[in-house]
């Protein structure tokens, strides 16, 4: 009986503890987009949504180029 005296408080505090968890998730904005990588999947990878940088050609030396035909 006197291991109740030990659970309860501390079922409540974890309890809280979950509460204050899930609150901060929401207002984190953890559980925004749902359907968005179930989505992502299905996309063709041959068309990147973000598009890369080209190297520049000028910086690998001297700018000039050299055409050897």
């Amino acid at each position: 009986m006197e291991i109740l005296y030990f659970l309860i408080p501390l079922a409540i505090i974890m309890m809280g503890v979950m509460v204050w968890g899930l609150i901060w998730t929401v207002k984190n904005d953890q559980y925004d987009d749902l359907e968005g990588p179930a989505h992502r999947i299905l996309m063709d990878d041959d068309d990147p949504r973000i598009p890369r940088r080209r190297p520049s050609r000028q910086a690998d030396g001297d700018g000039l180029e050299s055409d050897s035909d």
